[in-house]
């Protein structure tokens, strides 16, 4: 008899390569997220909850995994609302999955906890997170980690995927961020762009939470770093982007302590503007673009056997249309 999956979340970018994965692997899917209308395509069974206050019993009855994908993904918003999706939701999940008799539960986490204002290279699992947390996304995506790392017990297997800077075609987080800037026609590159960065293409890392229910008995009680593995200078990633879209906006180098200034301070003000609007520049975005981090991958090859497939150039042609001109 095949598995029942659960995949929450499944309306983004990794939920919807994650159910194609799972259905080619043989899986039965029942799938919840935001967008009912992106629901009702995906192929699979689609149910409509919302995870902060609904009754999960009858979402999570007959599933053997789940994925838990959902969250607040963003590096702006209410303190309050990221406690809520974040990790409210996922307390809520685990207790629901654990009484329904479910064997696994894969959760997705991110390295962003590690993101500080230096940098950051060959992390591993046992790196030390950052002393203060770039956001409340970063602070309570890690305090949702430790929920489920610590739910872990024999007969419900628990696992945390940390996948760095996902791109792929329904990205919705770090493409159109980078897509608005260039419209400006210029781009701000904290540190002229000289950090690293090493994304990971959507089909490695849907891979990878495949594989972590696949190996849950050795990988129960972890959390497994993930990434490209294929680490390049911000520049020269944003160069081959924009090349694929047909722009090319003017750099503008930017001392990377001048930036950080500059994002604490708009991040200020705006926390006293009515409905706190996101600020042009957070301090996230400076460390994600203006400080290298990089990632040793070798738990995941030794609990998941995963290895990333895709280097940065298929993970551009995957996730950006051709070129349509300037």
């Amino acid at each position: 008899m095949s598995r029942v999956a659960l995949i929450t979340g499944a309306t983004g970018g990794l939920g919807r390569e994650l159910v194609g994965q799972l259905l080619a692997a043989g899986y039965r899917v029942r799938a919840t997220g935001r967008d009912r209308a992106i629901g009702a395509t995906l192929g699979a069974e689609f149910v409509a909850a919302d995870l902060t206050t609904a009754p999960l019993t009858a979402l999570v009855s007959g599933v053997d995994v789940v994925f838990h994908l959902a969250a607040l993904s963003s590096p702006w918003g209410s303190s309050a609302t990221f406690q809520a999706i974040n990790v409210t939701a996922t307390e809520r999940l685990l207790a629901a999955a654990r009484a329904a008799g479910c064997d696994g539960f894969v959760y997705a986490s991110t390295p962003s906890i590690y993101a500080a204002p230096h940098d950051r290279i060959g992390l591993t699992e046992d790196s030390p997170v950052a002393a203060r947390f770039a956001n409340a996304y970063a602070a309570t995506k890690y305090a949702a980690e430790r929920l489920v790392i610590a739910a872990d017990a024999p007969g419900f297997r628990t696992v945390a995927i940390r996948p760095r800077a996902i791109v792929g075609p329904d990205d919705t987080v770090l493409l159109p961020r980078v897509l608005r800037a260039a419209r400006r026609g210029r781009f701000p590159l904290p540190g002229g762009g000289a950090a690293v960065i090493e994304p990971t293409d959507v089909r490695d890392a849907a891979a990878a939470f495949v594989a972590a229910d696949r190996h849950r008995a050795a990988a129960g009680g972890h959390a497994i770093n993930i990434s490209g593995g294929d680490p390049r200078p911000v520049r020269q990633l944003l160069e081959q982007l924009f090349a694929r879209l047909g722009r090319a906006p003017r750099f503008v180098a930017v001392p990377t302590g001048l930036a950080m200034t500059t994002a604490d301070a708009l991040e200020r003000v705006a926390a006293l503007l009515p409905g706190r609007p996101e600020p042009p520049v957070t301090r996230y975005s400076v460390m994600t673009f203006g400080f290298s981090q990089t990632m040793v991958l070798d738990r995941a090859r030794d609990l998941l056997g995963w290895t990333p497939q895709h280097r940065i150039e298929e993970m551009i042609a995957f996730a950006l249309p051709e070129p349509t001109g300037a």
